[in-house]
């Protein structure tokens, strides 16, 4: 039988009004719409933002000191994290550049006037970096995007650097199991100090356990060096435009090749670049780092890969990966070039970490929107069931669109591109053919190298001895090109070591200030012809003597316009990229074996449409 309730009497409401009064306003908390994280009133105020620094114990001692390594640490968090008992994720971002860097001069760069081959010239360091002293805020980054909306940021400086004790090594062991200690300490894992070199402990029982680390450049080469420890807690990252291996940023198939804008930059450069950290252990970092280390492994007379080279090539140290990862990079990246994006992408896919990409038409740097990145941290930090696994894996922004409105595609490269062989035919020395049709008997054709004259004056002259170009016909329908291309040389050198360069270019080459960066380079890469076997070793060539040479370019997603010439290439030294030898090698190129191979959307139809009548 029902039990009727009797109905409330007025002093009994009052009760109730006066005890819920007693007990305060619930308690806040995040909030989520759309399967995005919100903005909290309540942990809106940068005022009552709780902020602190500490240094965070590291399980190694890469300063030579006899103690571990600690890592300065800055944190900022919601203030009822303190006053409510709230436990909120991480979004962490680290850096070597935090405190200040060297004065970019060329001045302590290398020379890239060098003989193939030959010892370098002397470099003489950078001065050294003003040390700043103590301070709670490493960085005001990320924190007015994330803590209102329910998460904390914290900021790191890697050994070496700032306040952080150590070395920095430029991609060593140390720099990958340092967040891996913030992360721990957030975890309860590792020990948190008030002090450089105090006793009184800090705990981070404020956080969930949850991580996301995100940055651009070095602080996005970070997060994906922390992720191949393996560490618990590391639930998400997103690097935008990383350095995956340091050998491909300072070298190619072999050759010794300068992040463009920046000829004559070396590992040590780097090394000097960011070395900010305590004065006191400077010295012994440098004549154990850089003049020890450095100057013995990496090698600017041959270029070849070696175990130097090999720890600091993230590709080989991907079993520990678990973090869902949201790749971002500039398709014309010529800094950190995005076969360092790509490459990572097909790897984790391949292993069945969550992982999608954002590919932009920029140079270097471009976050995805900021709804993307909510939506990745969201679901992989806060645990909210968003979807965001089901979302497309690969966006990418077309030539004329904005970077915040990428177009969704079901992954990289697009599913429907098809290898499709061009062949070159003679003329170069001019402007010969770029055909589907092979031809046979069409000999050798020579060119002369010449650092004086840049890429793009080669491939906008009408005629020149210093390359060989050929082109398609004029394009009768646009041609969206996705993937990686490949090419395939047969070629002859009258020196035993030469520099090879390849271009991929839209022509007629446009100039003036208004002209895109999809308008004239579509893609670019280098070799050396003595490693056309073993990266690990340099084989001299035999002048006069031909070699196959076959090499990736880097990869690519654009679609080339209706009206342009798609043009290949082939030169010897690259003022923009590679070293500078004295002008006058000879690279004799056999036609009749040598190929362009490209990634096209629709395959050997789609290009045959593009080409139209003058298709063969």
């Amino acid at each position: 039988m029902l039990h009727r309730t009797a109905p409330w009497s007025a002093s009994a409401l009052v009760a109730l009004a006066t005890s819920l009064s007693a007990q305060g306003p619930a308690p806040a908390a995040p909030v989520f719409e759309g399967g995005e994280a919100q903005v909290v009133a309540a942990f809106k105020d940068p005022k009552e933002w709780i902020r602190h620094d500490l240094w965070v114990e590291a399980p190694f001692d890469s300063d030579g000191d006899g103690r571990p390594d600690r890592l300065h640490v800055a944190v900022t968090r919601p203030k009822q994290t303190e006053t409510e008992g709230l436990k909120v994720p991480v979004v962490y971002e680290t850096s070597p550049y935090f405190a200040g860097t060297a004065p970019d001069s060329r001045d302590w760069f290398w020379s890239p006037a060098q003989e193939l081959g030959a010892p370098p010239p002397e470099r003489k360091p950078a001065p050294a970096i003003p040390h700043k002293g103590r301070r709670e805020r490493i960085s005001g980054s990320l924190v007015e995007a994330w803590v209102p909306r329910g998460f904390a940021v914290v900021h790191s400086e890697s050994p070496g650097t700032g306040m952080s004790q150590g070395c920095p090594t430029i991609g060593g062991q140390n720099e990958s199991l340092a967040p891996k200690a913030v992360i721990d300490w957030l975890n309860g894992r590792a020990r948190g100090f008030t002090t450089i070199d105090g006793t009184e402990e800090v705990v981070a029982s404020w956080c969930t356990g949850k991580v996301g680390m995100i940055g651009t450049s070095y602080n996005g080469t970070l997060p994906l060096a922390a992720a191949t420890t393996g560490v618990e807690g590391l639930a998400a990252i997103v690097p935008v435009a990383p350095n995956t291996s340091y050998y491909h940023y300072y070298r190619s198939n072999g050759l010794v090749r300068h992040p463009g804008g920046y000829m004559g930059e070396d590992i040590d450069v780097l090394y000097d670049f960011v070395h900010s950290g305590p004065p006191e252990r400077r010295e012994w970092c440098n004549a154990n780092v850089r003049d020890l280390e450095m100057a013995r492994n990496q090698d600017r007379a041959t270029g070849d890969y070696n175990d130097f080279w090999r720890g600091r090539d993230y590709g080989t140290q991907l079993a520990g990966v678990r973090a869902a990862t949201l790749f971002a990079h500039g398709l014309n990246d010529w800094n950190v070039m995005p076969s360092h994006s790509i490459r990572m992408y097909a790897a984790l896919k391949e292993a069945g970490v969550p992982v999608q990409i954002y590919l932009h038409q920029g140079g270097h740097g471009g976050d995805p929107p900021f709804a993307r990145i909510n939506r990745w941290f969201t679901r992989y930090l806060h645990g909210v069931e968003n979807g965001v696994e089901q979302d497309p894996r690969a966006w990418i922004v077309r030539e004329d669109a904005k970077r915040t409105d990428p177009t969704p595609y079901p992954d990289y490269p697009h599913p429907e591109a098809r290898a499709v062989a061009l062949h070159p035919r003679a003329g170069g020395a001019r402007v010969g053919g770029l055909e589907l049709a092979a031809t046979s008997g069409q000999g050798r054709e020579t060119l002369v190298d010449d650092v004086t004259h840049s890429g793009a004056a080669l491939a906008k002259a009408a005629e020149s001895p210093h390359r060989l170009l050929y082109a398609t016909p004029e394009l009768q329908a646009p041609l969206h090109l996705s993937g990686t291309p490949r090419i395939a040389l047969r070629l002859a050198a009258n020196k035993p070591a030469a520099n090879l360069s390849v271009w991929l270019v839209a022509l007629p080459w446009q100039d003036g200030e208004r002209v895109k960066i999809t308008s004239n380079v579509i893609t670019r890469g280098w070799a050396d012809p003595q490693n056309r076997t073993s990266l690990e070793r340099s084989e001299p060539l035999e002048p006069g003597q031909f070699y196959d040479v076959v090499f990736d370019l880097e990869p690519d997603d654009q679609v080339v316009p209706k009206g342009a010439r798609i043009g290949l290439l082939v030169f010897s030294s690259d003022r923009d990229f590679t070293l500078w030898p004295a002008p006058g090698t000879e690279l004799t190129l056999d036609l009749d074996a040598s190929l362009l191979e490209l990634s096209v959307v629709g395959g050997v139809e789609a290009v045959r449409a593009a080409f139209g009548a003058s298709a063969r």
